[in-house]
């Protein structure tokens, strides 16, 4: 059953309104997205560091476009019925960018996207040498994304990386600034103890998110401990690229050393339950109805 894109973005921000917190995974490709898809989640989330590195073999770091992004959104979006917030990092330029990158992503089936106060060019979150923009010029660029939008269901996440480069104060400064200046979500990105978190979680009443990234900075909680602290979405960004990538390594290393997968057999999807999940029997249901 299709699911139309209004209707995915009314329902994530009646979902946010439940005060109980939601986990999303990340999805990088469209087998990640058609699997997750199929799973339940309330919510997805388009990893930046997953989709640049899966869809042009390139580090996360400024260097894809919003050409690039856009049509990974739309691919995304379009064949997924969940709710989807899609990584738009800086807004790939100044405010008239900002604009249209809201708007892009908006028409290509987001339900949300998700905004950051780095210097461009951006580098992924968790990793060294992150720098900010002046707060001032984050705020503009979040009343612009506000504006642009064309249905006020569609989320704006503000993220701030200030934690890193200048303190959790000025990070916390930083995401009233964008609440006021109209964020339906705000990211405070990479604190790094518990106590940050539960100052993070105190300090707005509003949805928060929280990035759990495996061996980033910040402590990994269970969700039900994270929502105790305050939190609405925990998205998990790398949790499925990382499995991927030592999948692959297992299978591709067993078929070099033992000539065959014998081995590993048991370590991989059915093939019969991809073709189910990539859709073949409606081909085969098609091929049958029209057959000769």
């Amino acid at each position: 059953m299709s699911v139309s894109h209004q209707d995915k973005r009314q329902a994530l921000k009646a979902r946010f309104a439940r005060k109980e917190i939601v986990t999303a995974p990340g999805i990088f490709d469209m087998i990640s997205a058609k699997m997750a898809d199929s799973m339940g989640f309330d919510c997805l989330y388009m990893t930046g560091f997953g989709t640049v590195a899966s869809h042009l073999g390139l580090p996360d770091a400024g260097i894809a476009t919003y050409s690039d992004m856009v049509n990974r959104v739309a691919a995304f979006c379009g064949g997924t019925k969940t709710p989807m917030i899609c990584d738009g990092d800086t807004g790939y330029g100044g405010l008239l960018n900002v604009a249209h990158t809201v708007r892009g992503y908006e028409q290509a089936g987001a339900a949300g996207i998700q905004l950051e106060d780095q210097e461009f060019p951006k580098k992924c979150g968790h990793t060294p040498g992150r720098r900010v923009i002046p707060a001032e010029d984050m705020v503009r660029k979040i009343k612009v994304a506000a504006e642009s939008r064309s249905d006020a269901n569609f989320q704006i996440i503000a993220r701030t990386d200030a934690r890193t480069s200048l303190g959790l104060d000025e990070a916390l400064r930083r995401g009233e600034a964008y609440a006021k200046a109209g964020a339906d979500v705000l990211f405070i990105e990479s604190p790094e103890s518990v106590e940050e978190l539960e100052k993070i979680g105190r300090a707005f009443d509003m949805p928060l998110l929280v990035n759990v990234v495996e061996g980033g900075r910040t402590p990994q909680l269970p969700p039900a401990e994270l929502q105790r602290l305050g939190f609405a979405l925990a998205i998990y960004p790398a949790s499925g690229f990382l499995a991927v990538a030592k999948a692959l390594k297992d299978v591709y290393g067993e078929i070099l050393a033992q000539k065959g997968t014998e081995g590993a057999s048991g370590a991989m999807y059915s093939f019969s339950g991809m073709c189910e999940l990539m859709g073949f029997p409606d081909v085969w249901a098609f091929d049958r109805a029209h057959a000769d």
